[in-house]
């Protein structure tokens, strides 16, 4: 159950609170993903400690490995990654984009060939919710096609049509108990398919819903205009997930616009690489210029590695290859990542959420090389 607490009077700005079986999640919220039941580099323990109200699954890689024998023996998804906060599941609509050279779309779902080993699996609503069903996530996805934002007009009007008679099977599959199901819009950016996507879909009375084909490789303001022409036919009483979203600077973009929740896989990638976020944009730290820099990754910063680290020690471990290296850039990513949004959430709450959005975006410099990372081959971490 979602309920909306307040609204920012100058912006579309949302402050609600997103009751699962497994507790409650204040919006707006970041959720880390743990694509194959981990957030990379990152213990439970830890995603704990920094704040994390909610992380990701996800359906397409959990069948494939473990597999779902294992998944059921252990209890179920939380207890097999010792997880006893929400988690949400992605339908593996996603690896239907990601994906796109070892998989065929049928009437009835799409057929792919494990990135693994080629071995066949079909994946269509039934299947998908099924396993979610096993997984007994707090929140299932509704199964869909996502298509890429370069998908010609045919694709993507037939992409809406399976979304919508997907999302209707979905709707009518058995689920786990208190497990809530969000349908996904799609549409690309066409107004007339966004609105006709959603209205389809909030006619069928989903729990949610989430804003999908976005985060796909298309340019940030054709990611904006799909939310924009998305939001306003969505009600004002669910939650409102933006799948895949994005960079601090993108997120709160996405706030302003009257988003309520968000993934990214950004925090942990980009950290293996040795980058680092900051609220005013992100960095490498491998560069020479760190290589006796005594200060902390970020000093208006409390994370754990910020108060413990040293830009040039962390930058000494990244480059001798250390696991901790980056292990520290992940912690203080996504912990950058979740105290954003709880500045978001304080700031909705004092009415002060506009300034606060006006002036992080004017200081915030993006990255084109951040933005690039995000595309990956099989639609995982």
């Amino acid at each position: 159950m979602f309920e909306l607490l307040k609204t920012d009077s100058q912006t579309q700005a949302r402050r609600g609170r997103l009751t699962t079986a497994h507790g409650v999640v204040q919006t707006p919220v970041f959720m880390p993903v743990g694509t194959q039941a981990s957030v990379k580099a990152i213990d439970t323990r830890e995603l704990d400690e920094m704040g994390a109200g909610i992380i990701l699954g996800n359906t397409y890689h959990l069948n494939l490995r473990p597999g779902l024998e294992v998944l059921r023996a252990a209890g179920g998804l939380h207890a097999f990654m010792n997880w006893s906060k929400p988690i949400l599941t992605d339908s593996g609509g996603y690896q239907v984009f990601s994906l796109a050279g070892i998989r065929k779309i049928k009437p009835h779902g799409v057929e792919f060939r494990s990135h693994i080993d080629g071995s066949p699996l079909f994946l269509g609503p039934k299947e998908a919710m099924e396993i979610q069903r096993h997984l007994g996530s707090d929140i299932a996805m509704a199964f869909d096609e996502c298509p890429a934002h370069d998908a010609r007009p045919r694709e993507q009007r037939l992409a809406v049509e399976r979304t919508i008679r997907w999302a209707r099977e979905c709707r009518e599959q058995q689920r786990a108990a208190g497990q809530q199901v969000f349908g996904i819009v799609q549409g690309g950016c066409n107004a007339a398919w966004r609105e006709e996507c959603a209205r389809a879909l909030v006619e069928m009375d989903f729990d949610g819903y989430a804003i999908g084909g976005v985060s796909v490789g298309e340019a940030e303001a054709d990611m904006l205009k799909a939310v924009e022409l998305t939001a306003p036919h969505l009600p004002h009483g669910k939650a409102r997930y933006a799948m895949g979203l994005g960079t601090p600077a993108q997120m709160l973009e996405l706030i302003a616009r009257g988003v309520d929740m968000f993934d990214c896989v950004l925090p942990t990638r980009v950290a293996r690489n040795g980058t680092a976020f900051t609220r005013r944009g992100a960095f490498g730290l491998k560069g020479g210029a760190y290589k006796a820099d005594f200060r902390p990754i970020d000093e208006t910063c409390d994370c754990f590695a910020c108060k413990r680290f040293t830009r040039a020690y962390i930058r000494h471990l990244l480059n001798v290859g250390e696991i901790l290296g980056l292990r520290m850039v992940s912690v203080h990513n996504t912990h950058l990542f979740l105290k954003i949004m709880a500045d978001a959430r304080a700031h909705i709450e004092a009415g002060t959420f506009a300034e606060f959005y006006r002036d992080f975006i004017a200081n915030y410099t993006p990255s084109k090389k951040v933005l690039d990372s995000r595309r990956v081959g099989a639609g995982g971490q």
